[in-house]
């Protein structure tokens, strides 16, 4: 038992080295200077310096906008996702409805669809309705594929929640709306806290559309990297702090939502485990 369980650490410890490693060598990256980037062979020991940060920060190629940018689609995108995602997915889950079966295999085949497929229709649409570089026409994009996503995931969530529970408040005449809101999302937390991180997540990283629905007005961070990258030089310790920076929200939110997202992902192993 003892030598399974020294496997098991050792190959979990390789599997977060696997996954830490790049993190940690861009984080060293954003800390050295650019002759220590390009020295050969690879500087372990090295002066740290911060002036990689300061310029991301605050100098001509300031990321900054670009942050606020990606908050601002991020976050609406993720708001929007949650008011929508929410009913649909419970009613697909508790009602009996006539499209039921058809609603579900069209969030299903929405997941299937090649994003690349649809730039230049979107690019179109939003050209004539002169939502291109604006924080409306990303945000409507971006919920085309969110939303589908997260009535997918809830629904596998609000369907492990007991259906006596929510009866025992129907009884009361609690109403619909009322068993959703007092019985259903309290038990469903931490399914909405992972749907939450994924939403915000994918909206974070995404580039395809960013880039090109995008402009001026409208960039997000994953598009601002870019100015670090010309045909003449690429910038490596720059685009390394630019980098960090655009992880740190993320795992910020990571970090305060963690006791959800470990819930909200073995709810349904230990409910299955119990059913056997």
């Amino acid at each position: 038992m003892k030598a399974r369980n020294l496997v098991l650490l050792a190959i979990a410890v390789l599997m977060m080295l696997v996954w830490t490693f790049p993190v940690l060598w861009g984080l060293a990256t954003s800390l050295k200077t650019e002759k220590d980037v390009l020295a050969y062979p690879p500087s372990v020991i090295f002066e740290p310096t911060l002036r990689n940060y300061a310029d991301v920060f605050r100098g001509s190629q300031s990321i900054v906008p670009n942050l606020i940018s990606s908050v601002i689609v991020s976050g609406l995108t993720t708001l929007l996702t949650m008011i929508f995602a929410i009913p649909a997915a419970y009613a697909l889950s508790r009602l009996d409805l006539p499209f039921k079966r058809g609603a579900g295999f069209y969030v299903l085949a929405t997941q299937m669809l090649p994003p690349v497929g649809l730039v230049i229709p979107y690019f179109l649409i939003l050209r004539r309705i002169g939502w291109t570089d604006t924080y409306q026409g990303l945000v409507l994009v971006y919920l085309t594929f969110a939303l589908p996503f997260a009535i997918w995931l809830l629904v596998s969530y609000f369907e492990e929640i007991p259906r006596e529970m929510e009866e025992a408040a129907l009884l009361d005449r609690a109403g619909r709306w009322r068993a959703l809101w007092h019985v259903i999302l309290p038990q469903a937390r931490g399914g909405i806290a992972v749907t939450v991180i994924f939403v915000f997540l994918n909206s974070w990283n995404e580039f395809l559309f960013a880039v090109v629905l995008g402009g001026n007005n409208v960039r997000p961070v994953t598009v601002a990297m870019f100015n670090f990258i010309s045909l003449e030089q690429t910038q490596w310790a720059r685009l390394a702090a630019a980098a960090m920076a655009g992880m740190a929200p993320v795992i910020i939110l990571g970090l305060i939502a963690q006791k959800h997202i470990v819930k909200g992902l073995t709810v349904g192993a230990v409910k299955g485990g119990g059913r056997r």
